[in-house]
């Protein structure tokens, strides 16, 4: 650890400074000097210190002058004062001033070197927090949002504009193109980074078990209730809460949240005590709430609440050049959790992904390599890798309609036409899949 600790040594006197300079050279510091003031500041401006060792009373710039100067360059730099007249006036001003402590001449060795370890030791636990918040905000950013397309940077940019505020912020794009990923962006460049998140998937609950969800219950407030259990709103206080699928919440959901998001205060279920939270609400829908609102079904006063501010997240079609990165990236992501050496992916595949339209986008495009990487037996993912009907994947003639028609059924089929489970395979509510069945006029095989 001392041999990444550096030292300026500031000191008229030809005989201190060498002595301090052999001194802390043999405790494995790394050690400079300076015979003045004016020298020390030229030293300071092309490199920083941890550690200022400084005389008070030199020529010229005396060293209090020149510890504010310091400061000035670099208020992190730990300063400690050198003063033959041991005056309490003189110590009172250096802290004052913001020295880390001073020490009088003739010194101590063991005191000089004990305080020096002080000093050096706090930079030492400075240096570590700064890597475990480092590690934590890693930690928050589970997974990278990737593209260099120009519809990807616009998202970056308006990520950044916006996680510095309070403001509400709606998410808005189709099913699987990475909107929460968006959202933990958002929150984990805010000043909220280190409160949770918190994720509340709405369109997976029905009206009474959302209500629970985020506003919690006291015990006996319904059956089952056999604990006091605190709501979404309570976890994120200090934090954000993300809602989505916000477009499927009950009428009457709308106007409880309405009122939350106007006072930050709620009740839980079956209680009447008034509760407080901070928290700062990003939602995401990939439904159109404008229009939404003008049918009547979503509430004009709940929409501008929470559309302060809007970003679309485009749909993978529409950024294609893109789709090398994403393959790229999965296939280390997944050959990393899987504890296999890298592979890599033959262009004529590649180039047939780039091809296709991926209705179920970035999501779909992630099981798709996923997939590869389990069944493929070589070191390279091949057309026969590929996860889906090769009818699907090779049908350059069809609508998006069409695409889309094939890619619900498929899933359908392969969970048995499990409705809870192909919705969220598909990451969409129920209701969403039931409509979807509806449009297309799905059924099972054999069935009616």
């Amino acid at each position: 650890m001392k041999r990444n600790i550096s030292l300026l040594i500031v000191d008229d006197e030809e005989s201190v400074r060498d002595s301090l300079y052999n001194w802390f050279i043999e405790d494995g510091y790394q050690v400079e000097v300076a015979a003045n003031a004016k020298e020390a500041l030229l030293m300071l401006e092309s490199r920083n210190y941890d550690i200022i060792l400084a005389d008070i009373k030199m020529p010229g710039m005396d060293g209090l002058e020149m510890h504010r100067r310091i400061k000035a360059l670099n208020k992190e730099a730990i300063v400690i004062v050198m003063t033959a007249y041991a005056s309490v006036e003189t110590a009172v001003r250096a802290l004052k001033d913001g020295a880390y402590d001073y020490v009088t001449k003739p010194f101590d060795p063991d005191d000089l070197s004990h305080l020096i370890r002080n000093a050096a030791n706090q930079i030492l636990l400075k240096t570590e927090n700064e890597a475990l918040k480092n590690r934590v905000i890693s930690l928050e950013n589970i997974e990278d949002i990737v593209g260099n397309s120009k519809a990807m940077i616009k998202v970056f940019k308006d990520v950044e504009s916006v996680s510095q505020s309070n403001s509400s912020v709606i998410i808005t794009g189709e099913s699987g193109t990475g909107k929460e990923l968006v959202a933990r962006a958002i929150h984990s460049n805010s000043s909220r980074k280190f409160f949770p998140l918190v994720t509340v998937h709405c369109g997976a609950l029905s009206e009474d078990l959302l209500e629970s969800e985020l506003f919690g219950h006291e015990k006996g407030a319904f059956t089952g209730a056999m604990f006091n259990r605190k709501g979404r709103f309570e976890m994120a206080d200090g934090g954000t809460i993300f809602l989505d699928e916000i477009a499927t919440i009950s009428g009457k959901m709308q106007i409880e949240l309405l009122r939350v998001l106007e006072s930050k205060t709620f009740v839980r279920v079956g209680g009447n005590k008034e509760i407080k939270s901070d928290f700062r609400v990003i939602c995401a829908t990939n439904r159109n709430l404008k229009n939404l609102v003008e049918k009547g079904i979503f509430r004009e006063d709940l929409y501008y609440r929470l559309n302060v501010v809007n970003i679309l997240v485009p749909p993978l079609r529409e950024r294609t050049e893109d789709v090398p990165m994403l393959v790229n990236h999965f296939i280390k992501k997944y050959c990393n959790s899987m504890s296999r050496d890298l592979i890599s992916i033959d262009p004529a595949v590649l180039k047939r992904i780039e091809q296709y339209d991926f209705p179920g986008n970035v999501r779909e495009l992630e099981n798709m390599i996923e997939r590869a990487i389990v069944i493929g037996n070589g070191k390279e993912i091949r057309l026969k890798d590929l996860p889906f009907q090769k009818d699907i994947i090779n049908d350059s003639t069809g609508s998006l309609s069409d695409l889309e028609k094939k890619y619900v059924l498929q899933i359908l089929n392969k969970f048995e036409w499990n409705i809870t489970r192909s919705a969220k395979a598909l990451q969409v509510d129920r209701v969403t899949l039931y409509n979807k069945i509806k449009k297309y006029e799905l059924k099972p095989k054999g069935g009616k």
